[in-house]
């Protein structure tokens, strides 16, 4: 690099001044705003406060952010030595950090707030979608009994038609201990079968109304409008499905199916045989024996699926927890880090300019080594450098003069005394201080 390229390196610096300083100012100005737009939605209070809350700490931010750049800026570039070089990184690197937390996480939150909030309800809806399934599917599993509960009815009943008909099981037709025993049994089941089809219905009009809310809160999150009145209907349609999910919950025929399977073994009663010799009421009595056999296997397997059901892990409701702007976007950060990007080059885009300066300077040193230095005197500074000059020769003049010639030289005339301005002065007739640099 030529003298005449570093020259014009340091006139661009120059004319690139005034530019730098308005691009501090249009970021500094740029990250106020957004600022301001962030944290009113953390403030609370009346309208005038929030506003004055508001003006004020985003000034405070736009002023902190121009200060530090313009330090830097100043400073950073001119410091040679690594060690306060590297201080000055680290100063660097601790506002940086200062200013994201003041402000860049509030830029973002302007930037992308409404966003997030919107974010945040559709997550919620499909957690709450979640939990409605698994409300029905839990309401629901005791219908799977349903089946095996009407096969027991049907053979219970058919036995006793039987029974009735040809004394299938005790050898004598007509309506007697036995008949009336399996239609007991028979009797049973189809009421707690008529009770799992009536849950059925309640299942179905409680699914049908979430469905319904859960439409109402997927309309709101995708429809315009302010984000705020926005939340405030999504949280009132999600207690209501809140209390939905409960009441289906409850709805679950399983418990009663498990009280019913007990009952239904614990509590047989085998009826007297009333038959009309001994051997007749012999074979109803064995007869009997084996229906209960079958009743309490019929009463265990049903407690058995009953638990199965039971076993499963309650639902429990989501609950709703509205976020501000500044919370949405730190919680979905991940979602929106374009947002996030944005918003901290706003702050720190002044540091690429910092470390552009450091290198065109660093290179203009290396360039002009010591020359440098006095490639930006003034001409008041080159005067007296000047001057100091000169009094330096004239000290060093008088040392090397002996004291004795010194002294006759003023005597005979002052005149020939070496003046300050004279650099070599041979007087005719005495000693020379200096040596002829010409013979003649």
């Amino acid at each position: 690099m030529s003298a005449s390229q570093s020259y014009t390196l340091r006139g661009q610096l120059t004319r690139l001044d005034t530019t730098t300083r308005i691009t501090l100012a249009v970021l500094a100005l740029a990250s106020g705003v957004y600022t301001y737009l962030g944290v009113r939605e953390l403030l609370d209070g009346t309208a005038t406060t929030v506003f004055l809350g508001a003006i004020v700490y985003s000034s405070a931010v736009s002023v902190a952010i121009y200060a530090f750049w313009s330090y830097l800026m100043r400073f950073m570039p001119h410091v040679r030595q690594p060690g306060s070089r590297r201080m000055l990184y680290v100063a660097m690197g601790l506002g940086a950090a200062m200013i994201i937390a003041m402000s860049s996480w509030l830029n973002a939150a302007a930037l992308a707030g409404a966003a997030a909030l919107e974010q945040h309800l559709a997550v919620t809806t499909e957690e709450y979608q979640g939990k409605l399934n698994e409300a029905h599917e839990n309401a629901l599993a005791a219908q799977s009994l349903l089946p095996d509960i009407q096969l027991a009815s049907q053979r219970f009943a058919r036995l006793s038609e039987q029974e009735a008909r040809s004394g299938i099981l005790t050898g004598t037709s007509g309506s007697g201990t036995v008949v009336q025993l399996l239609r007991q049994m028979s009797n049973q089941l189809t009421g707690l079968q008529g009770e799992i089809t009536a849950s059925r219905e309640d299942v179905k009009t409680l699914f049908g109304e979430g469905g319904e809310r859960l439409a109402a809160m997927r309309q709101l999150v995708s429809s315009q409008g302010p984000i705020a009145d926005r939340a405030n209907a999504y949280a009132e349609q999600a207690v209501a499905l809140s209390g939905l999910i409960t009441a289906l919950q409850q709805t679950s025929v399983a418990p009663t199916v498990r009280r019913a399977a007990e009952d239904l073994g614990r509590t047989f009663i085998a009826p007297i045989a009333d038959g009309a010799d001994d051997d007749l009421r012999t074979r109803q009595s064995e007869v009997v024996g084996r229906v209960e056999t079958a009743v309490q296997a019929q009463s265990q397997a049903l407690a058995a699926a009953a638990d199965e059901i039971l076993a499963r892990p309650v639902v429990v409701p989501v609950r709703f927890t509205p976020l501000s702007s500044p919370e949405a976007v730190i919680r979905y950060a991940r979602d929106f880090l374009p947002s996030w990007a944005g918003a901290i080059s706003i702050d720190l885009l002044p540091a690429v300019l910092i470390f552009i300066l450091c290198i065109v300077q660093d290179v203009i040193r290396r360039e002009d080594g010591e020359e440098m230095e006095t490639g930006d005197m003034s001409a008041a500074e080159l005067m007296r450098a000047i001057r100091i000059q000169k009094k330096l020769r004239t000290a060093e003049a008088d040392e090397a003069l002996p004291a004795a010639a010194r002294a006759e030289m003023a005597a005979h005339d002052p005149r020939e005394v070496p003046d300050d301005d004279i650099v070599q002065a041979n007087t005719a007739g005495g000693p020379t201080p200096f040596p002829k640099t010409v013979v003649r």
